[in-house]
């Protein structure tokens, strides 16, 4: 065992990220010592502005991209709109490089299940987005509501492996004395997905189903997103202080941060600028409530009287990137601090190692390219919700974005996927440049899904002995689905071998790659590559750039491009000559 392992078992050393993890919250975060939030830039603490994207250390062109795209959604995608509309929101530290509103904030009256057509209001009474429309949150909600339990376990009234029920007696019924505060937080708790609480006449009848429910896997033994979870966790929320969740959420977090326009239950004068959403009907919704408009549109959370810990906040796209830099800033905006450091370094910790492709903070989702697209790292966190919202954080790139859309208006069948969340933050992720390490350009791979992408090296004489190929290399790929595969062939391209590789960061040990090929996060940072080449008469070596149709990451650059042999360079990507030769399909220059 090495001395940091031994740390770390007996609870000794410094408070590491890893000893975080193998504690697993078990103490109060009160007690934690002072440190930076490595979920924060850093560079200080900014506050929001609007500015340029320039400002922002974005590229614009791809900005005005990511508006395009989100707009092409509000027509058939594939057959009806995605959404009516959408408050598009985009920027990295303290600006906001684009704040858009597109399409209809308020366009149908009803669903005509027959035709299968939305009835539309008439023109003049149609409303369109504003940079302030007010959003049904749906499951984005639950970020507030973990925020909140997180805010407990700093003061003491919480701690991350205590049992529900040594809070909250009553919910040990039924097999769940052992689920604990964490498992509410990370989906791991064993409930199922939902039960129709609305069904249950009174309010503690809803309640008692929610505490009579049965865990249908053993606690921490499986992942399962369940709306029921955030509910539980908002009936120790309301027994440990005392207070309503709509209280809690005022006095702790939107009070604080100034979120003027987000809370539960808008009054009636709000609703001119609230997104509408469903005409709530049978058989599609489980409630009769014809067009949903200013209230809550989950089923379960209109039922509660619209205050729930898994759904019911409305909110702007402002309000919803202050909370996102204030997570990013580590805890704290301007002059309010809401949490601890250390309190965000655990809600963007994947928690759920044992469940690969389910990573999860404390309420964040962590590292899902079905909605992040190639804003995905490790540490990217995010939620979405099933009224067309989404909010995703990049603390590699310390860049955000909110993309509010009302996709079940009319009704929640029009629309299935993510696809505009995706081809959203794919644009973002590419406004954040990859600068070259040698010269003005470096080669791209793209981003394009279901394509294969090479660059190969004219033929080279490796006959007169060792050569060994050297360059800078800087990949991000969906895990495992997309590769970057290096290799080479000795007979013009008939058949290919792959060369095993090493790489490595700045100031690191190499990392070997003997299958000749990369995939995943490599931390958005340029590596050194050293490959020794298969001896030939004329040798080509190629990089190979493979996507599957789903999801990519931010790509592949390939820059300096050098092969070395013993009686000299064979190769250098500096010579206008050598460069000319280069084969290039799928892949090209770029200078960011």
């Amino acid at each position: 065992m090495t001395e940091a392992a031994a740390d770390d078992a007996t609870g000794t050393g410094p408070l590491t990220r890893r000893r975080l993890l193998a504690l697993g919250g078990a103490l109060t975060l009160a007690s934690l010592p002072a440190g930076p939030a490595t979920a924060a830039p850093a560079a200080g603490r900014p506050t929001l502005r609007h500015g340029s994207a320039e400002r922002a250390g974005l590229l614009p062109g791809h900005l005005r991209d990511l508006v395009g795209d989100a707009e092409a959604f509000l027509g058939p995608s594939p057959q009806h709109p995605w959404y009516a509309g959408a408050v598009l929101l985009a920027g990295r530290g303290g600006t906001v490089a684009l704040h858009q509103p597109i399409g209809m904030a308020v366009r149908y009256r009803a669903y005509d299940e027959q035709t299968g057509t939305g009835v539309e209001f008439p023109p003049e009474q149609q409303i369109p987005m504003t940079r302030d429309t007010v959003f049904d949150l749906a499951s984005v909600s639950k970020l507030f509501t973990s925020i909140l339990a997180v805010q407990q376990t700093e003061r003491g009234a919480l701690a991350l492996e205590a049992p529900v029920a040594s809070y909250l007696p009553e919910f040990g019924r039924a097999g769940k004395q052992d689920v604990t505060i964490r498992q509410l937080l990370t989906h791991t708790s064993g409930f199922r997905a939902w039960i129709p609480l609305y069904k249950a006449p009174t309010y503690e009848e809803k309640i008692r189903l929610v505490l009579d429910e049965a865990p249908v896997s053993p606690p921490g033994t499986a992942y399962l997103y369940s709306d029921l979870n955030l509910i539980s966790l908002q009936l120790v929320l309301e027994k440990v202080t005392g207070r309503t969740l709509d209280r809690l959420l005022y006095e702790e977090i939107t009070g604080p941060l100034g979120l003027r326009r987000t809370r539960y239950n808008p009054p009636a004068s709000w609703r001119p600028r609230i997104a509408a959403t469903e005409d709530a009907r049978a058989p599609w919704s489980g409630l009769d409530r014809g067009l949903v408009w200013g209230e809550v549109h989950d089923e379960n959370a209109f039922s509660l009287g619209g205050v729930a810990g898994h759904a019911g906040v409305f909110s702007t796209a402002w309000d919803l990137a202050v909370l996102g830099r204030t997570l990013l800033n580590g805890g704290s905006y301007g002059r309010a601090r809401i949490l601890a450091p250390e309190s965000v370094e655990l809600m963007f910790t994947d928690f759920n190692t044992a469940f690969p492709g389910d990573e999860h903070g404390l309420g964040f989702e962590l590292y899902q390219h079905w909605y992040m697209g190639a804003m995905a790292t490790p540490r990217t966190a995010g939620h979405t919700g099933f009224t067309g919202t989404s909010l995703v954080l990049d603390p590699t790139t310390d860049s955000f974005l909110v993309v509010l859309g009302n996709s079940v208006h009319p009704v929640r069948s029009w629309r299935s996927g993510s696809a505009p969340r995706v081809a959203t933050a794919n644009r973002l992720a590419r406004a954040v440049p990859v600068r070259p390490v040698r010269g003005r350009t470096a080669w791209f791979s793209g981003m394009a899904t279901a394509g294969t992408a090479t660059l190969a090296l004219p033929a080279l004489d490796t006959s007169g002995g060792p050569a060994r190929l050297r360059c800078a290399l800087w990949w991000d790929t969906e895990p495992g689905a997309d590769a970057l595969v290096l290799e080479a062939s000795t007979d013009d391209g008939g058949s290919w071998q792959p060369v095993p590789f090493t790489t490595a960061r700045p100031g690191e040990e190499s990392t070997p790659h003997p299958s000749g090929s990369v995939t995943g996060w490599s931390g958005r940072v340029w590596h050194r590559l050293t490959a020794h080449l298969p001896v030939a008469r004329a040798l080509v070596v190629r990089w190979r750039y493979t996507t599957d149709r789903l999801y990519v990451g931010r790509g592949c650059y390939v820059d300096g491009l050098r092969v070395e042999a013993a009686d000299g360079v064979l190769f250098d990507e500096a010579r206008p000559a050598d460069a000319a030769g280069v084969r290039a399909v799928g892949w090209a220059p770029s200078a960011d």
